[in-house]
């Protein structure tokens, strides 16, 4: 399996250990397997939370565009301005993005919200609560990382690696999620070393 740990081993030695552990207080378990996830059966879709037409994909889309979005007659954003930190796209079109969850929602389901009601589970998949829990993406992008875990799946933005594992604990720490040992190992090491990455270190995962 190609993980950020291997391709990381070789600078770790060189870098001091973090004076606090990041992780603290999260809990350290196996991914659970006793059912599967079944994204839609489990979370459900986007919803409306306060009623005012707009479902949390709409929502999201009006709060991250840099210029006020345009509607179609029913509503619908159909044009803003868009800046992903995943990759670096720019693009006017919003059905060019998906809504990530920073953590995806079977791997919230394999890290404790198996153990949830329905209503605490569509809530998570809906929340709006701290801008790092949604995030428009480039449609590509968001299905490469699928529901993969900072292990297997970093955004090809290295700069951004710093504040997407920062958010990736901060999401996990507020609901209660458990991470597993490689997991937990990775975010770890990875924060050693990604403030060495700047801003020339920018990949655009289009190519």
């Amino acid at each position: 399996m190609n993980r950020f740990v291997a391709m990381a081993a070789a600078v770790l030695f060189a870098v001091p250990a973090l004076a606090n552990d990041p992780l603290e207080g999260i809990r350290l378990e196996v991914e659970f397997t006793g059912t599967s996830c079944e994204r839609a059966k489990n979370f459900g879709d986007w919803t409306d939370a306060d009623g005012d037409g707009e479902d949390t994909r709409q929502e999201v889309l009006i709060a991250e565009s840099l210029v006020p979005v345009t509607r179609a007659s029913n509503g619908k954003v159909v044009g803003g301005l868009w800046v992903g930190p995943y990759s670096g796209f720019v693009t006017k079109n919003p059905s060019s993005l998906d809504i990530d969850h920073m953590v995806p929602l079977c791997e919230a389901y394999e890290s404790g919200a198996y153990a949830w009601n329905k209503a605490r589970r569509k809530e998570f998949a809906n929340s709006l609560a701290t801008d790092q829990h949604l995030i428009a993406t480039w449609l590509s992008t968001n299905r490469s990382k699928n529901k993969k875990d900072p292990a297997d799946w970093l955004p090809p933005n290295r700069a951004y690696w710093c504040t997407y594992l920062n958010d990736w604990i901060a999401v996990k720490r507020e609901w209660g999620l458990s991470m597993d040992q490689i997991e937990a190992d990775t975010i770890r090491k990875g924060l050693r070393v990604c403030g060495k990455y700047e801003k020339r270190d920018h990949i655009d995962g289009r190519h």
